[in-house]
């Protein structure tokens, strides 16, 4: 294994623990999370993994195989930059219940692509910090502390769905997530069965958030749920008339996190009678509100999109935080070479570079390996 290996060269022993924690793409419900709405996304068979091994110090040793070089040497959380961040981060959560670390990374997330490496990083480590340390720690209260790591230590103000996906998926099933109540529950998603695939489509334009289009949407949420009297978007029932009292952008924002959720709840009554088939025309519209009400999707995603459906796609949708990264769509397997080459064939008339395609299967959450 790269990661132990590594660890080994770097550190001159074994590891006391080797965790993998997932990726995720996101089946519907995006931008929900933070409107305590519902999700529903599963785990890629491409994650993170973490060897970890506890110290008698403070100090933390980091080595990623990604980042070729010498160990980072962090003996104060403030030091950490770049991708250490997100590992310190998950530290300096834990406090006083454990001390340094020497840890080694490797990962296989396509960068960039949306697929949520960072938290796949976050909980690994958590997850091995809290095998090392007989923490006892429940699979969401990983996840719980992995989206703090990033929203008060990072600085990232995301929800939890990346992390709750990451730490509880199941193989094969897609997870159903109440993002206030936290409950979830496992939705049969056997692709195979039906002769369907859910084809991740790569645009390789750059996935970023920090210029501040995130936090500037939740911010619009946040605001239009104030003007309305409701702790959350989540809670507005009477959408004509909630439109009604809000203009511009927060009124666009609200009708795409309200319908959003009910497109969530929809697909998942699909899935619950088996009817994986007939789910496309819910990820077109929901792609068509995050291209339209919540303005998050890109030319390469909304190309990437268009192209499968001419190709035999029965539906597709942008996923992720948007303003790059990737496309799903969900093609029936003896379509597939069609929607490739629908796909690559209009990128290639654009002069943009060629896209990469990955079948995604539900994978298993967060799990020990050594």
């Amino acid at each position: 294994m790269r990661a132990t290996d590594a660890f080994r060269a770097a550190f001159g022993a074994d590891p006391r623990t080797v965790w993998h924690a997932p990726g995720r793409v996101n089946l519907i419900g995006e931008h929900t999370d933070y409107n305590d709405g519902f999700v529903l996304p599963f785990a890629v068979p491409w994650g993170v993994t973490a060897a970890v091994s506890p110290r008698d110090d403070s100090t933390i040793r980091l080595l990623s195989l990604q980042s070729p070089g010498d160990p980072v040497v962090i003996s104060n959380h403030e030091e950490s930059r770049g991708w250490t961040r997100y590992v310190v981060g998950v530290l300096a959560m834990l406090g006083d219940r454990v001390r340094g670390a020497d840890i080694a990374i490797d990962g296989d997330i396509p960068p960039g692509a949306g697929l949520s490496s960072s938290a796949a990083l976050e909980v690994a480590v958590a997850s091995a910090l809290d095998d090392l340390y007989d923490l006892g720690m429940t699979p969401m209260e990983r996840a719980l502390l992995s989206q703090r790591a990033e929203n008060d230590f990072v600085g990232m103000p995301c929800g939890i769905m990346d992390q709750a996906a990451s730490a509880l998926s199941a193989e094969g099933h897609a997870l159903f997530l109440d993002c206030r109540s936290l409950g979830s529950r496992n939705i049969p998603l056997d692709l195979a069965a039906h002769g369907m695939t859910i084809l991740i489509i790569d645009t390789r334009a750059h996935h970023e958030h920090a210029g501040g289009e995130y936090a500037k949407r939740r911010a619009e949420c946040e605001s239009a749920a104030r003007k309305l009297g409701v702790a959350a978007l989540r809670d507005v029932t009477d959408l004509a008339g909630a439109l009604d009292l809000l203009q511009g952008d927060e009124r666009k924002r609200t009708m795409h996190i309200v319908t959003e959720n009910h497109r969530v709840e929809a697909l998942v009554g699909l899935l619950r009678a088996g009817a994986i088939t007939e789910i496309g025309a819910l990820l077109n519209a929901s792609h068509l509100s995050l291209r339209d009400q919540y303005e998050v999707s890109s030319p390469e995603l909304d190309l990437a999109v268009e192209a499968s459906l001419r190709g035999g796609a029965r539906g597709a949708r942008m996923t992720g935080g948007g303003f790059g990264g990737s496309a799903i769509a969900l093609v029936a397997d003896d379509r597939l070479e069609s929607v490739k080459e629908s796909v690559s064939s209009a990128y290639a008339e654009r002069g943009w570079q060629a896209p990469r395609f990955l079948p995604a299967t539900p994978s298993a959450g967060a799990r020990r390996i050594s």
